[in-house]
């Protein structure tokens, strides 16, 4: 059986992060939900997160600090940012993708995290570099 994919899901909202943490969890991730920045950045250098799924504005750590934090520890770990208030998002930011809460449909969100996730996992066998034997031979002389 394959491990699952944990996600590192933060937003000071409880109502919003509890019907996403349900929702990541009934479709086979495992959730750590958070309710700050702080405790996000926390249980995250703790290790194991595959993908970090946090809201825009929070008190505090806020999202786009959250994910510059998390870049600086690990900068492969995919990071999504979602917000209610804002539309378009033109701040600089390091998060893989910005979503505007209620502009996309929970199976799009999903999908997405799925796409991200294999990202970051890469290619399935790992790739052979071959080097010509002619290069071999040659340096094999000198």
């Amino acid at each position: 059986m394959k491990p699952k994919k944990t996600i590192l899901c933060v937003d000071d909202n409880e109502q919003a992060l509890s019907i996403r943490k349900i929702m990541l969890e009934t479709r086979g991730y495992r959730v750590l939900a958070c309710n700050s920045g702080e405790m996000a950045l926390e249980a995250f250098r703790r290790g194991g997160v595959d993908l970090v799924l946090t809201d825009l504005n929070m008190p505090g750590v806020d999202g786009p600090r959250l994910v510059e934090e998390i870049k600086n520890i690990s900068p492969q770990t995919p990071a999504v940012l979602l917000s209610s208030r804002t539309k378009v998002y033109e701040r600089e930011s390091l998060a893989d993708l910005f979503l505007s809460k209620g502009m996309y449909e929970p199976a799009d969100l999903l999908e997405r995290i799925r796409l991200l996730l294999v990202r970051k996992r890469g290619p399935k066998r790992p790739l052979e570099l071959r080097v010509p034997t002619v290069a071999v031979e040659q340096a094999n002389v000198a």
